[in-house]
């Protein structure tokens, strides 16, 4: 790495002299629209590390941002970038323990966040007598309430490999793993999607980029932010996904590029035509989990591509299916390019026949194969060590590779059923049903069978209008059993008024059901329409 590019606020630095006027950070139109050029940014950034640097803050310090979707929080991130302090992103959504968790964890020395949300962390810690004394300070007054630092600032770190964030995933069992992530990381992954090519033509200056993920994800968070510096192009910050306002805001924040999640494609094929959506002008998108069925159909229907990738906090930079032809009617994500390396294996980690599931591991080539990678995490070398086992790192990802290289997605190895030796993936099921008409939301899961070992499960958030009793749990599965083998079709259904998500839309699988409920008690036994010949 050029020893003059070491952090991000260095590259950010470079963009800001190279192209003060252009647009860098905006709000979503339908929220203000108000837009930040890279020299505007770069006097509130001069502003707020002046301000952290006369209170002490810097290398070595852990700053907690709850500050959410919406430009400053990335002008706190380069303003701490700068002085060589590192910030751990809050999720908006956590409540008392999980906040605890995260400040206690990281080892954060300060919170500061928005007012609702530094009441809500206040009130989280005001028991807890390890961190009771923690500051969290409002943002909008950080000038009269920000603290000194407890300790002198160390010496700021010369080299790429210094901490930038500490990002934590967000499992569906046990506590979230911290990953420490670092300038050296922010930066290869922003220049990785930069220089893939293929639909991803960044044009330098010129392209906007929606992204609705929150920023206490590496998606928005980091990968974004360093692409958009990367490229000198803008960046638009909504609060989140709406789906029946979504192509307004595409076309009033003139967005030329978007990031989506699986959720996202269904929800906006369900809308009704509307004159904004053919007024967009985006010519690509990124993003994971579209279904196959409705993948062609929704790029005729919008006329742009979505561009599935793979990717983790982990491994910051991603893997794309970006090259045409493109296998928009799978579940094709790509192949690697160097220096990525990718292989298949099995629980012993010997490679797998092609076209045969495995898990996903993956490395950098040449000496150092962590490159690129989270460096660690945090306070947990063993976790550490068994992601990197035999230098490659483990994703816990089912793949298939096919002969030419292309790998497909299955599924995450945590999420699959075990139904009389067949294994089932959750989320292919989920794919299936989440096109139906009578489905707004559906989850996949185990449950126990005498018989077969484990039965599919399908809880489902009934689409308005769908009743949620035996003739549609009956038409789902018949549903299922046109476009799946009979085996993976659910045996149960259960229908909820909502399911527990994420603030990126996945469903908490393991909120779902209460500890130790039966989730057959209250669902709809559909085994008997499962039958070899029942198409």
């Amino acid at each position: 790495m050029d020893r003059r590019m070491e952090t991000l606020h260095d590259a950010f630095a470079a963009a800001r002299a190279s192209a003060p006027q252009a647009a860098f950070l905006a709000e979503s139109a339908l929220s203000g629209g108000r837009e930040w050029t890279f020299e505007e940014a770069g006097r509130e950034v001069d502003r707020l590390a002046a301000l952290y640097g006369r209170a002490g803050w810097g290398a070595g310090h852990r700053i907690a941002l709850g500050v959410g979707n919406h430009p400053r929080h990335f002008f706190h991130l380069l303003a701490l970038n700068r002085l060589g302090a590192s910030i751990v992103p809050l999720n908006p959504d956590h409540r008392g323990a999980e906040i605890r968790y995260a400040l206690g964890h990281s080892g954060a020395r300060l919170a500061v966040c928005v007012g609702p949300r530094r009441d809500a962390v206040r009130d989280a810690i005001a028991s807890d007598p390890a961190l009771a004394a923690l500051p969290v300070v409002d943002v909008d007054a950080i000038e009269r309430e920000l603290p000194a630092a407890p300790t002198p600032a160390a010496a700021p770190a010369a080299e790429g490999d210094a901490e930038l964030a500490i990002l934590y995933t967000s499992g569906t069992t046990g506590q979230p793993k911290g990953c420490v992530l670092t300038n050296a990381y922010a930066l290869g992954a922003g220049a990785w999607y930069r220089d893939l090519g293929g639909r991803f033509d960044w044009r330098h200056g010129q392209d906007r980029l929606l992204n609705p993920l929150p920023v206490f994800h590496m998606n928005c968070g980091i990968v974004s932010l360093a692409t958009a510096i990367l490229t000198r192009n803008g960046l638009v910050v909504p609060d989140r996904f709406h789906a029946a306002t979504w192509w307004e805001d595409c076309v009033r924040s003139r967005a030329t590029a978007i990031h989506y999640l699986g959720i996202m494609p269904p929800s906006l094929f369900k809308q009704p035509p509307s004159d904004w959506e053919r007024r967009h002008t985006i010519r690509f998108a990124l993003g994971a989990g579209c279904d196959p069925t409705l993948h062609a159909a929704f790029e005729a229907r919008f006329g742009f591509p979505l561009v599935e990738v793979w990717g983790m906090t982990e491994t910051g930079r991603f893997l794309a299916d970006h090259v045409e032809p493109r296998r928009v009617h799978t579940r094709a994500f790509g192949r690697p390019f160097p220096p990525l390396e990718a292989r298949v294996v099995d629980d012993a980690d010997r490679d797998v026949p092609d076209d045969a599931p495995g898990e996903l591991v993956l490395r950098c080539a040449g000496p150092d194969p962590r490159r690129g990678f989270f460096r660690e995490y945090l306070d947990d070398p063993e976790a550490t060590a068994t992601a990197w086992r035999g230098g490659w790192f483990h994703t816990g990802d089912v793949v298939t590779r096919d002969a030419t290289g292309m790998l497909h997605f299955v599924d995450r190895r945590k999420d699959m059923v075990r139904r009389s030796g067949e294994n089932i993936s959750a989320s292919e099921v989920e794919a299936v049903l989440a096109v139906h008409p009578s489905v707004m939301r559906v989850a996949v899961m185990p449950v126990p069978d005498d018989m077969r070992d484990e039965e599919v499960m399908a809880v489902v958030v009934p689409a308005e209008g769908a009743a949620p009793d035996a003739a549609t749990a009956q038409a789902l599965v018949r549903h299922c059993l046109a476009e799946l083998a009979y085996y993976k079709a659910p045996g149960w259904v259960a229908f909820r008024a909502s399911v527990p998500v994420t603030p990126t839309n996945k469903i908490q699988k393991n909120r779902i059901f209460a500890e130790g409920e039966d989730p057959r008690a209250a669902a709809i036994d559909c085994r008997a329409m499962k039958k070899r010949d029942a198409r």
